[in-house]
């Protein structure tokens, strides 16, 4: 089952849904984040934009894949553009990305994003994954640090 974050733009799923062009069509869903690395590649309409980030949900995941992960979400947002972010139980990698894109956009923390994300929905975030991301998150959220030339 497709289901809604707090974010009015934002779904999270699993890879069923995210191959279901009839729940996809049916919650107006323009985007598709598939972050299931253990899952063949969606077959999607013409019109659906189609972003694949092949994530593992223990800790040997590229720091740079997860952030592109959360950047392409966090982007989707910021252009109010309705996104499905899926994984293939929808329990672990997709509310974590979707909780970190959140966070970056409303400014609340990681831990109560993924809590308001969390809630009366199926869990089992992976923590080695949650880990990954949370050290990645805090990076992003640090001020640029400008470099002196000289």
């Amino acid at each position: 089952m497709i289901r809604a974050t707090q974010h009015k733009w934002l779904f999270v799923g699993d890879a069923i849904n995210a191959r279901d062009l009839s729940q996809l069509y049916d919650h107006n869903i323009a985007a598709v984040v598939d972050l299931a690395a253990n899952e063949t590649p969606a077959q999607l309409g013409r019109d659906h934009i189609y972003c694949r980030f092949p994530l593992h949900d223990d800790g040997s995941n590229c720091p740079q894949l997860i952030g592109l992960a959360i950047c392409c979400v966090r982007s989707l947002i910021l252009r109010d553009t309705r996104t499905l972010v899926a994984c293939s139980a929808g329990m672990s990698r997709s509310p974590v990305v979707a909780s970190a894109a959140i966070s970056l956009v409303t400014g609340v923390s990681l831990d109560d994003s993924l809590a308001a994300v969390l809630l009366n929905a199926p869990q089992d975030v992976s923590p080695a994954f949650l880990s990954s991301v949370a050290s990645i998150h805090a990076e992003m959220i640090k001020p640029a640090s400008f470099q002196n030339d000289a």
